[in-house]
């Protein structure tokens, strides 16, 4: 017998509503779907397991069941089913009285900041917002249950009949709509479900009911393959019931660690190394976090950390429970204190959801620390993957600074690895170092051919890092390798004939470069092979590259930083400048100027071309 029924709401415009203010999570819907189903047959089982009722063996299971030409979606569990009392109290009532206080408390405003799936009852009613019309075929496990049929089309009415569904459990029955038709590709419902349900507890099953009819069809006209017609394919689940994360880490392998990552991960590169949280006490915490091979050696690379809430997907990199630091990571973290469908408000005002968040810096601190301390040759291999990573975290987090400190490595230019406090240091504590090892090689050959030192600091990260760590650290300074060199390589022994004829040839110079902003200056360096090398001002070229990083804020600075010619008095070139006429001082000091220019930097189109012609000329020199 049919029985009818009207929607206590008081409004004409729920399904409209609920769908305009969902709409932007759609995929969403199956997640909340199929995680019903997970409910029903943990309540099953949980009923089972006190007595309740007794278990009739059938393993635990959900159909996820596409029929593209009825256009229709179907989420088949089987759990406890509902009476018709069940599915009038909890389809009917409970979630249509939480949509009307939905409606009351959000149909005046703009936007869904604070989520609405999961928070006044509505998991169900995602349905809708892919489908016209949603039937549900339940059987309750109480004996002699009458199975229930009920139907709505999204107005503010609803049919409920019997049913002669004959097996316990729920059927979920969507016919999708013109907006839901993009559900109709069975490859997009597999990735829905590898997305949000690929680690939920019960197996999950996912059939195209014209795709297995196409399959048979294959099957029976291959006469060659009798066996197979008689014997039924393995059926696969789509998900994973038992993560990694649920196993202790004592009984965790490193194969199973790399096979999880890379099921997890679209990356081709085994993880570096691993933390497994195991938290039970003062909240419920498990999960994985993976460090990465970094591919690109100058930027940051984002990582990619989900959020679970007892095995089922929340999000990605949701930065109130994972500092934004630890987001250059991957990997899963599963806290089933956390509601389903958190918002960013009720995260970011959880007392647990910061100490939660606090818990899993320590971790990977001590984890990093334990690295350097036991396997120091191993924390060296992966430091260039790493560094950025950690000097993000310390930039962002002073307390994870105070604990990384000692244990941050400087790769020198001599392929050495120093901790701060081994830092080569010259007069006045400056620290020399190295922002792009190709660019500025010749620097680094003068250094090393003198017995100097410097650090590599060429990722991006480190233009911000080192201001920081001035900051932290104020009695130390970073200056760049082309950056006050002269003073590194100022030679110990005067020479008092060269240096008598200093101003002579910075007047040569000048004259024959013409470069009014360019200053110039005359010294003996501790090598005599360079003629000239060129310095860039420190604080101007950082000025000038945060400026540049950050879209020319400034606008107003000027696009150069001061750069100044040394002039190596005691080269023998230089020192034979003045026996020259002027035309060859001319044509030699602008191509000692050219080498120096492309020791410190690329040349311009129309400066290489200068710069070759001026080659040949000094070639012809020696004819």
């Amino acid at each position: 017998m049919k029985r009818e029924g009207q929607i206590k709401v008081d409004s004409e415009n729920l399904f409209p509503i609920i769908k305009k203010w969902l709409y932007s999570d759609k995929d969403i819907f199956l997640r909340e779907i199929v995680a019903n189903g997970c409910d029903a047959i943990k309540k099953y089982q949980s009923l089972c397991s006190i007595g309740e009722t007794e278990s009739d063996g059938e393993k635990p299971r959900i159909d996820v069941i596409l029929d593209k030409d009825a256009k229709t979606l179907t989420v088949k569990d089987n759990g406890l089913g509902m009476t018709e009392e069940e599915v009038e109290k909890y389809i009917t009532q409970i979630a249509f009285s939480g949509a009307k206080e939905f409606i009351e408390k959000y149909s005046d405003k703009t936007d869904a900041e604070n989520g609405i799936i999961g928070h006044f009852g509505l998991g169900f009613y995602s349905a809708y917002m892919v489908s016209d019309t949603v039937e549900i075929d339940t059987l309750s496990y109480l004996k002699d249950a009458q199975a229930v049929h009920w139907s709505s089309d999204g107005t503010s009415t609803y049919e409920i009949t019997d049913s002669d569904k004959s097996d316990r459990g729920t059927e979920i029955i969507m016919h999708l709509s013109e907006d839901g038709e993009e559900f109709c590709d069975s490859y997009k419902l597999r990735n829905v479900l590898k997305k949000y349900c690929n680690f939920m507890p019960y197996e999950i099953f996912f059939t195209c009911v014209q795709d297995k009819k196409k399959e048979e069809e294959e099957k029976t006209g291959n006469e060659e393959n009798a066996e197979a017609e008689t014997k039924e394919p393995e059926e696969k689940p789509v998900n994973i019931t038992n993560p990694l994360w649920l196993k202790a880490p004592k009984d965790c392998t490193t194969e199973e660690y790399e096979d999880f990552y890379r099921e997890v991960f679209p990356d081709i590169n085994p993880p570096l190394f691993w933390i497994h949280l195991n938290v039970d006490y003062p909240f419920n915490l498990k999960g994985i976090l993976y460090f990465p091979r970094q591919t690109d050696k100058l930027q940051v690379m984002p990582g990619e950390i989900k959020l679970y809430s007892n095995q089922v997907y929340i999000a990605d990199n949701i930065k109130e429970v994972v500092p934004e630091f630890l987001m250059l990571l991957k990997g899963v973290i599963d806290c089933p204190d956390l509601p389903l469908n958190v918002s960013r408000s009720f995260l970011q005002n959880d007392g647990e959801v910061a100490k939660i968040s606090k818990h899993i810096t320590k971790k990977v601190a001590d984890k990093l620390i334990s690295i350097f301390k036991n396997e120091r040759s191993d924390y060296e291999g992966y430091w260039d993957d790493i560094a950025p990573f950690i000097k993000f975290g310390c930039i962002k987090d002073d307390k994870f600074y105070d604990r990384m400190k000692d244990i941050i490595l400087y790769k020198t230019i001599n392929g050495e690895f120093k901790t701060f406090s081994e830092l080569p240091k010259t007069e006045g504590n400056k620290v020399y170092y190295v922002s792009s090892t190709d660019v500025q090689a010749q620097y680094i050959k003068l250094f090393k051919d003198n017995g100097l030192d410097a650090v590599i600091l060429e990722h991006n990260i480190d233009t911000h890092y080192i201001t920081y760590l001035e900051y932290k650290e104020q009695d130390i300074k970073f200056v760049r390798i082309d950056s006050e060199t002269d003073e590194a390589l100022k030679s110990d022994e005067g020479d008092k004939t060269a240096e008598a004829d200093s101003e002579k040839v910075i007047e040569i110079f000048k004259n024959a470069l013409s470069e009014d902003k360019l200053e110039i200056k005359a010294q003996a360096l501790k090598t005599a092979e360079t003629p000239a090398i060129i310095t860039i001002n420190e604080y101007q070229r950082r000025l000038n590259d945060m400026n540049k990083m950050y879209g020319n804020m400034f606008g107003g600075m000027n696009d150069k930083a001061q750069e100044t010619l040394i002039i190596n008095t005691a080269n023998s070139i230089i020192g034979k400048l003045t026996e020259f006429d002027e035309d060859k001082q001319k044509l030699i000091c602008r191509h000692i100027y050219d080498l120096a220019v492309i020791s410190q930097r690329r040349l311009s189109a129309d400066e290489l071309e200068k710069f070759v012609a001026d080659s040949v000329k000094v070639m012809s020199l020696l004819v």
